[in-house]
């Protein structure tokens, strides 16, 4: 499997467009997430006020598996744990950065998506049949606050694909409203999607 595939695979419990929105604000990063198991705990430890027991929790580990990679006596966890430091880590890190990141998207850049699913339409007098379709356009500043409000409230993947499908309907296919008067688009079979603050 390439590592773009293995990109476009969600985590557990959340759905392809989550798990883009997530990736989208990691690439935003201006400094590299902590390495090794030792200085992974390390940081995380101080993001729980120190509480190992709080962090054992999280990880789903032990204290003293905690301790144990603090003061480096372990340093190659196992799959699940590796897993779990680093997606606890990149949720934890630079959040000052992605609050910019979402506050300028949400205001006046917009962002992109890249997505390729199938698309069917709903518009009066449309001869268009619905298809699979590889589609990069600008989502505009107001559909991204609605995007990124429904994903901090914890929408579904459900909750999301009605308004992203607007979005990029909105965009795409109507062009800001200059043609395709009435048109709605929906998109379901999610192959790939990308988005970039």
């Amino acid at each position: 499997m390439s590592d773009h595939e293995q990109q476009q695979q969600p985590a557990p419990g959340r759905g392809k467009v989550l798990d883009a929105l997530i990736r989208a604000e990691r690439k935003v990063f201006t400094r590299p997430v902590p390495k090794s198991a030792k200085a992974q705990v390390k940081f995380l430890l101080t993001r729980a006020k120190g509480s190992t027991k709080a962090l054992a929790e999280r990880l789903g580990v032990s204290r003293r598996t905690v301790e144990r990679y603090r003061a480096g006596k372990l340093t190659t966890p196992q799959k699940r744990l590796q897993a779990a430091l680093v997606e606890e880590i990149e949720s934890e890190w630079q959040p000052q950065v992605r609050a910019q990141a979402r506050e300028q998207a949400s205001i006046s850049s917009g962002m992109m998506v890249d997505v390729t699913a199938h698309f069917g339409f709903t518009c009066t007098g449309s001869s268009d049949d619905g298809r699979q379709r590889t589609i990069t356009t600008a989502i505009s500043p107001t559909y991204v606050k609605q995007i990124l409000q429904l994903q901090e409230a914890g929408a579904t993947e459900e909750d999301l694909h009605p308004i992203v499908a607007k979005a990029i309907t909105e965009s795409y296919f109507t062009e800001w409203g200059t043609r395709a008067d009435g048109l709605r688009a929906d998109f379901t079979d999610v192959q790939s999607i990308e988005f970039r603050f």
